[in-house]
């Protein structure tokens, strides 16, 4: 049985929502405290078990790479200074062959995915949206691994959203459910308000059989005019089963500015060091904004 050791993280979008602040860094250089979100991705992969990572990047991502990449002076100057706990955050991600490609154009997810394709081979793989952080006692990706183990087909990752934000995400059509996995009737890139089949939305976290490149070759446009990896994962859908599987854990949005700063402060209140301190500024904060309204 092939095993999934290989993972996409696309990570070419502009980060529009975000400016003026990404003009020049990337939106996955972002921090959420101390860390850029796109670290949190890339860890929540090794735990998951992936052994090889290829991040999709675009004109001015240069940042990322280097991020990921080797600083020997810095590393030094810690271990002279005997400050470990902080070389250890350094080289959190060491231990995992980081590895990037250039989308030259800005044609949708499906297309990210599909750049890969030579990086992948006729292997399963997963695939993690920067946008989406999950929190959970075994991570997101690892659960999907093991549905794929057990099935040895694609599984898509889902959680359920309010009626007012299915017209965001991709929804499924869910048919017989089996504990937390769903077998799935049709896949749906961002339905029409009022139109969806569900509230199960696509979460960002992917394991894919290499099939689905069959359909990506085809640069077929989708919602957006982009080629979207929704339509891709429902016709690999209608030759081969795909099923759908909710997820344990927290899930936070940092693809948009509020869910960017709740998940700031979710996280630093989890933090042992900044909890007490967040906790009294909120409050005094609120307080004061009472105050003066």
């Amino acid at each position: 049985m092939k095993t999934v050791k290989k993972a996409i993280i696309p990570a070419a979008g502009l980060g529009t929502r975000f400016l003026p602040a990404t003009k020049a860094m990337p939106k996955e250089m972002l921090p959420i405290v101390d860390k850029p979100t796109i670290q949190y991705i890339v860890e929540e992969a090794i735990e998951s078990g992936i052994e090889d990572i290829i991040i999709v990047t675009g004109k001015g991502k240069r940042a990322i790479e280097d991020h990921f990449d080797k600083n020997f002076e810095l590393e030094d100057n810690l271990m002279q200074k005997e400050k470990y706990d902080l070389l250890e955050k350094v080289n959190a991600t060491s231990n995992v062959e980081i590895h990037f490609i250039r989308q030259k154009e800005p044609k949708g997810l499906g297309h990210a995915v599909w750049c890969a394709r030579k990086f992948i081979g006729n292997e399963p793989f997963a695939v993690l949206l920067g946008d989406d952080i999950v929190r959970s006692e075994k991570p997101c990706l690892r659960q999907l691994i093991n549905e794929y183990e057990n099935t040895l087909s694609s599984v898509i990752g889902v959680q359920t959203v309010m009626d007012e934000e299915t017209h965001r995400y991709g929804i499924i059509d869910p048919q017989e459910q089996e504990g937390r996995r769903y077998q799935v009737n049709t896949f749906v890139e961002k339905p029409k308000q009022g139109t969806s089949p569900s509230n199960l939305a696509i979460m960002g976290r992917y394991v894919l059989n290499p099939e689905i490149f069959m359909f990506l070759d085809k640069q077929e446009k989708g919602a957006g005019g982009e080629v979207q990896l929704t339509d891709a994962i429902q016709k690999l859908n209608e030759i081969q089963r795909v099923f759908a599987y909710d997820f344990e854990g927290q899930r936070y949005d940092v693809g948009e500015k509020l869910g960017f700063v709740k998940t700031t402060l979710e996280l630093a209140i989890s933090r042992d060091e900044l909890k007490d301190d967040v906790l009294t500024f909120m409050k005094d904060l609120l307080e004061n904004s009472v105050v003066k309204n």
